[in-house]
């Protein structure tokens, strides 16, 4: 009996210093990725107008590092803060911690060299060595052409400096561990040309990163098998309620399926006009409001959002019925 006591205490001992050691290993060498390159981008008129256009209307950078305006219907920002970051995107929405969307403006990034912000961007580690939570999609943006990041990074650099300190963000156990091991290497790939419709369509979903937004998720944090881009992930509203992302997928009755061309270019492009009455729709307290940037994507141009629906129409179709906004009981 003595003899089984010590293997099994053995055993337990051996099993302590392996994840003690894990965890070592997991908070001290990782995230493992490349030094930032020497890089310096030149500030081109072309660079900067271009990465004026990414950040706000495709990739929508300023969407979470701006202050937001719930009080009109589809999604607005001050542009009086463009950059100044601050959103709060906490435990409380259902995040593994409270993370702060950084301040973007030079008061911030005018230390960074332009290798710095190209690797936080697309790897998702920061200028000293921390790993970054994937709030901000480097997930995605490491497999976009790095030409549309370098045109990002110009545009940064013309922002008006808003003094802004921005709190840390923090992560409790076991995600203080967990987001070391998201970081990887960037994968760049060119963008496709027009030409090639689904596949440029792919690449403006991956930059958008529509699929983070449209995709449900668990308990977990991890997209459902099978239920990719079929909408239902949850988003508190500030106005009151709760709003479902909707199904993108091809679906005949729940998702877009039974859709035009001209049908998904029109629903976006109706917010493009600032003098139509949907842009100046006030929402009341506890009325359907919505997480998703129209107006922001109202400015890609018909091409892009047709490229993009041919994409969705490419997918296969999900069934996924549900009620998209919950008001807030008094």
């Amino acid at each position: 009996m003595k003899t089984l006591s010590k293997i099994l205490g053995g055993f337990l001992l051996l099993v302590v210093l392996f994840i003690g050691g894990t965890l070592i290993y997991v908070s001290k060498a990782l995230p493992n990725v490349e030094p930032p390159q020497n890089l310096t981008i030149e500030l081109t008129p072309e660079r900067i107008e271009r990465g004026e256009f990414l950040a706000i209307n495709v990739y929508a950078c300023m969407d979470c590092h701006s202050d937001r305006d719930y009080s009109r219907f589809g999604l607005d920002i001050d542009e009086s803060t463009l950059g100044k970051g601050g959103n709060l995107f906490g435990m409380e929405n259902g995040f593994p911690g409270d993370y702060y969307a950084k301040n973007l403006t030079p008061y911030y990034l005018g230390s960074w060299t332009d290798g710095e912000i190209l690797r936080a961007i697309t790897t998702g580690v920061s200028k000293d060595g921390h790993a970054l939570f994937p709030i901000m999609p480097y997930t995605n943006y490491r497999k976009v052409d790095e030409e549309d990041i370098y045109d990002i990074i110009a545009y940064l650099r013309t922002l008006d400096s808003i003094k802004y300190d921005v709190p840390e963000s923090s992560s409790p156990f076991p995600m203080n561990f967990i987001i070391n091991t998201i970081p990887q290497e960037a994968d760049f790939t060119k963008r496709p040309d027009i030409s090639d419709r689904v596949a440029l369509g792919k690449y403006l979903v991956t930059a958008s990163s529509c699929s983070d937004c449209h995709t449900p998720i668990d308990d977990k944090g991890a997209p459902l098998p099978g239920m990719q881009l079929a909408g239902g992930l949850d988003f508190n509203i500030p106005t009151g309620g709760i709003v479902y992302s909707a199904n993108i997928t091809p679906h005949e009755t729940t998702g877009i399926g039974a859709w035009t061309e001209e049908m998904f270019i029109s629903r976006f492009k109706q917010f493009q006009d600032s003098t139509k009455i949907i842009n100046k729709t006030l929402v009341e307290p506890g009325s359907f409001n919505t997480e998703m940037p129209w107006r922001f994507y109202s400015k890609m141009s018909e091409e892009d959002l047709g490229a993009i629906f041919a994409y969705l129409l490419s997918l296969e179709p999900v069934e996924n019925t549900m009620t998209r906004f919950v008001a807030e009981a008094e």
